[in-house]
């Protein structure tokens, strides 16, 4: 039997110009038991946060659970010219989130990255305020180094880490934060499990120029993968999913995704099962 709580729907894509396809896809998610969506009030310019409260009216409120991020400034034209997460702050960036999500409180909210200026104490001593006051419920955490995670979680306990990882870049195995997380009884969610659709068959042009991976390089890890796929009577982007699953029991994925049939496709992926030899087999290719 799969384990759908360990599946989260990442909302960064959804905006006003993909409403009803994304309002679709959250539904179809309620419907097969994922109860996580993950969104920021950057995403969108906001936008995401509003496609979610309409999507999620009339949705008991206790049936879901929503993480939303703060802190870095959106340039008018697109991309990000800052960060702001400053503890005075915080307070106005919840209440703008809420006014656009239509609700009093969120499940977990978190600062998207960290201001090295600022010490994490301050910021998470902010954060814990608004915890106090009944509209935040949990305190996430992402971007940031195992230090500031063991520092964040003295002053109060932390909910959820969000980290990078999948089979092309496996650094928090070695860099300390994930013992950290265990430690503290932290959940951990993993993202960018496909490395941004690096390994995937449906990325071969735009991954081709990246530096360190030549095109020639790329198809050579991309056909040991998908012999493994083959045998598994799987996808390679599956596979690269169920790898995470595999390797590290205790990790929640999050997908970002605006159609329903992509969220399927993450579903399966579930219950795809790799030995310890299957999982070897990868990190060598």
């Amino acid at each position: 039997m799969t384990d759908i709580k360990r599946l989260g729907l990442g909302c960064m894509g959804m905006n006003l110009s993909n409403r009803e396809r994304s309002i679709e896809t959250i539904h179809y998610a309620l419907e097969h038991g994922i109860t996580l969506f993950n969104t920021g009030e950057f995403y969108g310019g906001g936008e995401s946060e509003m496609v979610l409260r309409e999507a999620l009216a009339g949705v008991p409120r206790d049936s879901y659970f929503l993480s939303v991020k703060f802190g870095v400034l959106p340039k008018p034209g697109g991309g990000i010219y800052g960060l702001d997460v400053k503890p005075w702050n915080v307070k106005a960036h919840l209440a703008y989130s809420l006014h656009r999500l239509g609700l009093d409180y969120v499940d977990l909210y978190e600062p998207a990255r960290m201001d090295e200026s600022i010490p994490v104490e301050e910021i998470i001593g902010a954060v814990k305020e608004c915890v106090d006051a009944g509209y935040v419920r949990n305190i996430g955490l992402t971007q940031l180094t195992p230090e500031n995670l063991e520092r964040a979680a003295k002053v109060h306990p932390i909910h959820t880490v969000e980290l990078a990882y999948s089979l092309a870049n496996r650094s928090i195995e070695s860099n300390g934060i994930l013992e950290v997380a265990r430690k503290n009884n932290m959940n951990i969610l993993a993202f960018s499990v496909l490395q941004h659709g690096m390994l995937t068959d449906t990325s071969a042009e735009s991954a081709a120029g990246r530096p360190g991976m030549p095109q020639e390089a790329k198809e050579a890890i991309l056909s040991g993968i998908r012999a493994i796929a083959n045998e598994k009577n799987t996808t390679i982007e599956n596979l690269l999913q169920a790898y995470v699953y595999a390797k590290n029991p205790d990790m929640s994925v999050l997908i970002g995704t605006t159609r329903k049939e992509h969220l399927q496709d993450s579903i399966d992926a579930l219950s795809v099962a790799l030995s310890a030899e299957d999982i070897k087999r990868m990190e060598e290719v």
